[in-house]
């Protein structure tokens, strides 16, 4: 009798850089509807009539949508792959922008804001780490770069197009989200095409421990009979793997304090420039939040060949710098000193975002990458929701003039600690003075609960060009050590 062998698994498909181009317009596309509103703030205080608050509260329930979107979606697309939440996300996205374009109350705009919130949620952790997926192993720096740079030229492009359209076309509140909607009908061509990789069956380096009591193989770890880490909870908060949590630590420690300070402008911004500095043009309004997300596109790929370490650390201090020239614009009620600001907190979010992701596109595994990229932006979204919306409450209890000087001075403080951190995480083990390596080792505290059991370094990411030949050549002669 003959037994005929398994069949093999079909060979994952090879990464294209034409793909992982191409992978990176549906994160544009999607991207631009989590700023399109914000030009438009104005226009519907005028119609529906509500108070800075309000404004706060509504962009609120975006952070809100944004972050209970990253606490499942990283894990669901790291475990049954990027489509399965990609095409949700884009469905949710182009109902959020129906009823923009419908919406005359205020609980309909909060419905339309939290459905663009899990939108960009899902975009921001599957969407994201597809980008990466469709780069081979010497193009990781490339796609940590082409991602971050989608995320935020898509969240540039959508103020501007509001603030023209709404100025220029018929129907203010209503054209833009026309176009939105054209926008993602062509994303999703894309997203059906993208020759993603199945997902492996690799274990799990990191299983959470589930509450399974079963005697049975995997009951109650992490992982599965599979091996596939199938036992861990979809419903629980992002994180990275123990080896790399300190690197992720350092890097939201500079890029939630940036993100926060765009937080600001696109959640209070045109309601400055119209109460305090006299300016209701929304044009210039959305053209503010075009130029702050174009800084942040364009540095990137200028520090493109710059260490990690430089980057978060230059971030800090353009968006210490921001909220400088924030307070000044306040002081002095100059549109120019405003415009500065939102250029500042551009280049500031653009250096700390491209260096986190770096560190952790270069270093966690595929299967978590997804969810290493929901932790980041959770982290950083969580400040960037919490203190736009006490700066809009306390402008309404006391004046707009005080809210915003508070609010600087707080990201300014914690920009500072995140600057003192890195520095910090860096110098605490310097390598050998004739040795040039192209990492700088993190020790991790003895009595830190984040340090890794059995691992002695965690490696914090200072790679120039990895995507380079001669970097690979680095990169392989380490890995004989």
């Amino acid at each position: 009798m003959s037994s005929s062998a398994p069949a093999s698994p079909p060979a994952p498909p090879r990464p294209s850089r034409r793909w992982m181009w191409l992978a990176a317009w549906p994160v544009v596309a999607v991207l631009a509807l989590s700023n399109e509103p914000a030009p438009l703030y104005v226009l519907w205080q005028d119609d529906i009539g509500f108070s800075s608050a309000t404004v706060t509260a509504v962009y609120a329930f975006y952070i809100a949508g944004l972050l209970a979107t990253l606490t499942v979606a990283g894990t669901l697309s790291d475990r049954f792959g990027r489509k399965p939440v990609l095409l949700p996300g884009l469905a949710l996205a182009l109902l959020a922008s129906v009823l923009f374009a419908v919406a005359h109350s205020v609980p309909a705009l909060a419905v339309a804001r939290l459905l663009s919130g899990v939108a960009v949620g899902a975009f921001l952790s599957a969407g994201m780490a597809a980008v990466s997926d469709l780069a081979d192993s010497t193009q990781k720096r490339t796609a940590g770069l082409m991602a971050s740079s989608a995320m935020v030229g898509g969240a540039a492009v959508g103020p501007l197009l509001a603030g023209l359209l709404s100025e220029l076309a018929p129907g203010p509140s209503v054209t833009v989200f026309l176009v939105q909607i054209a926008l993602l009908a062509l994303a999703l061509p894309v997203v059906l095409g993208m020759p993603l990789p199945r997902r492996t069956t690799a274990p799990d380096p990191d299983p959470a421990p589930t509450t399974g009591t079963g005697t049975g193989a995997g009951a109650g770890t992490g992982t599965g009979t599979d091996g596939t880490g199938t036992g861990r909870r979809l419903l629980r908060i992002p994180s990275a793997p123990r080896a790399h949590r300190r690197q992720l630590l350092l890097g939201l420690a500079v890029f939630a304090p940036a993100i926060a300070a765009t937080g600001f402008v696109l959640s209070l911004g045109p309601t400055l420039l119209a109460d305090l500095l006299h300016t209701s043009s929304r044009i210039l309004s959305g053209s503010t939040i075009f130029v702050l997300f174009a800084a942040a596109t364009g540095v990137q790929f200028a520090a493109r060949r710059l260490r990690t370490r430089t980057d978060l650390l230059s971030g800090a201090a353009l968006t210490v710098s921001s909220m400088v020239a924030l307070t000044l614009a306040v002081a002095t009620t100059s549109v120019t000193a405003l415009v500065a600001s939102a250029v500042l907190a551009g280049l500031g979010q653009g250096l700390t975002q491209l260096g986190a992701l770096t560190m952790l596109s270069a270093h966690v595994p595929a299967r978590r990458l997804a969810e290493a990229n929901a932790a980041l932006t959770a982290g950083g979204y969580i400040l960037a929701g919490a203190l736009p919306l006490a700066a809009g409450a306390l402008s309404d209890a006391t004046s707009l003039t005080t809210g915003t000087s508070v609010f600087s001075a707080t990201v300014a403080a914690l920009s500072l600690a995140g600057a003192g951190a890195v520095r910090a995480g860096t110098a605490a083990a310097r390598p050998p003075e004739n040795r040039r390596p192209s990492t700088f080792p993190i020790a991790p505290s003895v009595a830190s609960p984040l340090a890794p059991p059995t691992t002695p370094r965690a490696a914090f990411p200072i790679v120039a060009r990895p995507d380079t030949p001669s970097a690979g050549r680095r990169a392989a002669a380490r890995s004989t050590e």
